[in-house]
């Protein structure tokens, strides 16, 4: 994006890629099918130190403005759930898409390029064994280091570093939780592949979508989604029944059906597998009859606010993005440039913006690239 714009504008452009093809990770997204956008960006999406810097680029680079370049290409879509939109031709066809504008504007590219070394005096020098080149401009654009078997790696703050401006440290994002041995194999590992609506809240922020039970601890949407929030030593709170007051129902229960016991009730409104491990595990399973109104309230909030404190996540390994990155003080909001150092910029995973699950990441690639196009 940041290579188009820039081309359009009649500047020499070269992309110097260290992977084998360009855009790796468009290609893998979205299971193939890459979810490029969502209907519905809004600042609010997005995890930052400085909550207000990605309004400008969102504002001014819009999904909309994704959508119509996806149409004017001849590349249709689809809406999923929450206004996630993928493309109906594949990833390859986004990446046909964005090579085409390229090389249509002159840009260039290298491909399978190690930087060795950047140096800047009068303007920057970039070395690899494929070639010294220089510029006026360099903008980095190498992302985090989610996905490592990618090649990807923190490199963007160690260039941040190398010419004095903050960051902060990377950590895994939209990434599944593990759990103690202990936990794992007493309550989870049996119940692998089990998948359920839950809402999910964690230091403020709340979720609502498929949580995935799996042999390693816990996944699936919701699970991807609050992770950004967790830190280490957090609980997380998950409402197993998000659509009833667990109270009032357990109650009505209790009057309609006083000798059905708890785990039959329960496994009415919960996969039975899960209701009976949560019964074994936690609950105890009672004739409803049995049960004190101060017992079933209790009950209740286990269902409604199920704490859990997971050990930790999968890691970068798995995670789809990473927090953290170039910190936004030491940038531009309108341009991406490095307030200190005249014609460097950082724009998309690099920088302290990380979107939510569901097509927001793309989005703030596309809208810092067209951003920093306008100026490098």
């Amino acid at each position: 994006m940041c290579a188009i714009e820039a081309g359009r504008r009649g500047r020499r452009v070269l992309v110097l890629d260290k992977a084998k093809k360009v855009a790796q990770k468009i290609r893998i997204s979205g299971g193939g099918k890459s979810n490029f956008t969502n209907l519905y960006v809004t600042p609010e999406n997005f995890l930052s130190s400085n909550p207000h810097f990605c309004k400008s680029a969102l504002a001014r680079f819009t999904q909309w403005d994704f959508i119509s370049m996806m149409s004017e290409a001849g590349l249709t879509w689809e809406e999923r759930q929450h206004g996630q939109l993928f493309c109906e031709q594949g990833a390859q066809a986004i990446i046909d898409m964005l090579v085409q504008h390229s090389v249509d504007v002159g840009v260039a590219f290298i491909n399978e390029y190690a930087v060795e070394s950047i140096h800047k005096n009068d303007v920057f020098s970039v070395s690899g064994k494929k070639g010294d080149f220089s510029a006026d401009s360099l903008v980095i654009a190498t992302g985090g280091p989610s996905i490592p078997r990618m090649g990807s790696t923190d490199y963007g703050v160690q260039i941040a570093r190398q010419f004095g401006l903050k960051s902060i440290p990377f950590r895994p994002a939209l990434v599944p939780f593990t759990f103690h041995s202990d936990f794992l194999n007493k309550q989870l590992k049996s119940l692998s592949g089990i998948s359920f609506d839950a809402s999910v809240s964690c230091n403020d922020a709340v979720f609502r979508e498929q949580l995935l039970i799996t042999h390693r601890g816990l996944s699936g949407p919701v699970i991807l989604q609050i992770s950004s929030y967790w830190n280490k030593g957090d609980a997380i709170v998950v409402d197993l029944l998000p659509d009833l007051d667990a109270s009032e129902w357990l109650l009505l229960q209790q009057q309609q059906r006083p000798k059905a016991e708890l785990k039959t009730v329960l496994s009415e409104k919960l996969v039975k597998r899960f209701a009976l491990m949560l019964c074994d595990a936690e609950l105890g399973s009672l004739p409803l009859n049995q049960y004190s109104e101060k017992e079933l309230n209790h009950i209740a909030h286990r269902l409604n606010a199920w704490s859990i404190e997971p050990a930790g996540t999968e890691g970068m390994r798995t995670a789809e993005v990473a927090t953290g990155g170039v910190h936004t003080d030491e940038l531009s909001s309108k341009t991406m440039q490095a307030n200190k150092v005249k014609g460097l910029y950082f724009i998309g995973e690099t920088v302290d913006v990380t979107g939510h699950l569901g097509g927001f990441n793309f989005q703030w690639a596309w809208a810092s690239g067209w951003c920093s196009g306008q100026f490098v």
